[in-house]
């Protein structure tokens, strides 16, 4: 789920869910680039890229298995480029007992304004 507030598009809550299937995808790293794929899907849709991302914030319920898996998924999505400010936070527990969820906030212009 997405929103447009003036210049700024927040993603809100991306979990590792496969569109396709509606399913969770299987294993952790790829239910983690999921998560960061769905966010890029709704960032694109109001005119923004990954690296237009401000802020993100990501849950994940094993910092120590699931920490050096957003470190993977995201050199690998920003090409090695510098990536926004980040705050990473270990969690009890997510909806279907899933791993990681991801927030965003994107600076993205919008029409008409300078």
């Amino acid at each position: 789920m997405g929103t447009r507030s003036g210049d700024y598009v927040y993603v809100a809550g991306m979990r590792g869910i496969d569109p396709a299937t509606n399913e969770l995808a299987d294993g952790d790293l790829e239910r983690v680039r999921q998560s960061f794929l769905n966010m890029q899907t709704i960032a694109e849709s109001e005119g923004a890229t990954l690296q237009d991302a401000v802020r993100l914030v990501v849950y994940v319920t094993d910092m120590d298995a699931h920490r050096p898996l957003v470190n993977e998924v995201q050199e690998e999505l920003w090409d090695g480029a510098m990536y926004p400010p980040r705050s990473i936070i270990e969690v009890a527990g997510l909806n279907d007992e899933d791993i990681v969820e991801v927030e965003g906030t994107f600076y993205a212009p919008a029409e008409g304004s300078s």
